[in-house]
């Protein structure tokens, strides 16, 4: 059993062979995977793939990147779309100093909206961070303790600092591919530190495509060399990595969950 934590299927990269990605992800293994949200107006995209796929779950946020979009956005148009029984997650969300494609204030506002909507809905948060660690922390240590809430950093690629402080409130760390790429030593060295119930494995496909595919559209599949390398990283076999970290997709994302499903 693998869990693919973060994709994005309903990418224009995925739309001439979907059917046939899905059934690579089953060979290899996966039968969970979530699309995560990027902006608002694709969102009926994903739920028609989260509908046509039973194993397909699908969460609403708004990428940093597309802020600029969505000026006006508040946590009730976010919380309005949660409503659906295969929407399980917020986001993504979060904040980008890399490309700074959005005002900085802006992705604020829109960081803030969604921990609302997180707060108000039980679902958790999935955060994008990119060079933006010091506000990232300030924001979410503010919001939590106004009132809780659960989440991930995914795609993690951050400081020790940020890792620490997630964990500090109870969010999980997601590892992308980046942790199999020959640069990436210090990033390894976090994820060994992590603590094997806080884990998560993604794809973030079709980016970020792991050794050996590295260089190709990533894709669900991909998410086993991923689980492979954490398996190493955290000197557990694959089998006990890939039951841990679906075990906690399930524990993090309750709606999906048989034990926490909610009948609609």
């Amino acid at each position: 059993m693998l869990v693919d934590s973060h994709c994005h299927l309903d990418f224009d990269d995925f739309e001439n062979d979907t059917s046939e990605i899905i059934e690579r992800a089953k060979e290899c293994g996966v039968n969970i995977i979530l699309d995560a949200g990027n902006n608002l107006k694709e969102f009926d995209n994903q739920l028609l793939l989260a509908e046509k796929y039973p194993f397909v779950y699908s969460a609403v946020g708004v990428h940093p990147h597309n802020a600029n979009e969505y000026p006006e956005l508040k946590a009730e148009e976010i919380i309005a779309k949660t409503h659906h029984k295969k929407v399980i997650g917020i986001g993504e969300t979060g904040l980008d100093y890399y490309y700074d494609y959005a005002p900085k204030e802006l992705q604020i506002k829109l960081l803030r909206e969604h921990i609302i909507a997180a707060q108000e809905t039980g679902l958790p948060l999935i955060i994008h961070n990119r060079e933006s660690d010091d506000d990232m922390i300030r924001e979410l240590e503010s919001a939590y303790k106004q009132k809780t809430f659960t989440g991930v950093i995914h795609c993690f690629s951050s400081s020790e600092k940020l890792a620490k402080f997630a964990l500090s409130i109870g969010f999980y760390l997601s590892a992308s591919g980046m942790i199999t790429f020959n640069k990436c030593g210090e990033l390894r060295d976090i994820f060994a530190n992590i603590p094997l119930d806080k884990l998560l494995i993604e794809t973030d496909s079709p980016f970020l495509a792991p050794i050996p595919k590295r260089g190709r559209r990533n894709e669900p599949a991909f998410v086993r060399y991923t689980a492979e390398k954490l398996a190493q990283i955290k000197d557990v076999s694959f089998e006990e990595i890939a039951q841990i970290t679906s075990d906690n997709f399930c524990n993090l994302f309750r709606k999906a969950s048989d034990k926490g499903r909610r009948e609609f």
